[in-house]
């Protein structure tokens, strides 16, 4: 039976857990995810635990943060004035804003915390520094 391998594009569903259980993230009850093995769309910890599966295999596997987003890093949350924002705009915690960087990326920040005078925004990915555990079942290879 064949096995997935690099450059392979396959069909998997997924159910992404957090430690404590909490569910993150599911392709169960939408389509399937569908790429290609080492494109690089995908963290690298899912797509190594793809590898070697045959269609119809499930697996949970757990996947470092390292394997994942990456750590949390203090120095991507900074503390900014209130009268930063632009009149029209009402900032409250949980929004999340981008901004253009010098070299014409697009920084993703998130409100994580305000008061009268500042908010606080955090650029780190909101699964950063987690450890996480999905439960895979590859479909098919195309």
């Amino acid at each position: 039976m064949a096995q997935a391998k690099i450059g392979d594009t396959v069909k998997v569903h997924y159910t992404g857990k957090l430690d404590d259980g909490t569910i993150f993230d599911s392709s169960l009850g939408r389509e399937p995810l569908e790429f290609t093995i080492g494109d690089g769309r995908i963290i690298p910890g899912f797509e190594k635990a793809i590898i070697g599966m045959s269609p119809d295999e499930s697996k949970t596997i757990k996947v470092s943060y390292n394997e994942a987003y990456g750590p949390y890093f203090k120095e991507m949350v900074i503390v900014v004035s209130k009268n930063q924002f632009p009149p029209n705009v009402n900032p409250e915690v949980g929004q999340q804003y981008q901004v253009p960087t010098p070299d014409g990326r697009m920084l993703i920040f998130k409100i994580t915390a305000m008061n009268d005078t500042s908010v606080t925004l955090d650029a780190n990915h909101p699964l950063a520094g987690k450890d996480l555990t999905f439960d895979i079942k590859l479909l098919e290879i195309i």
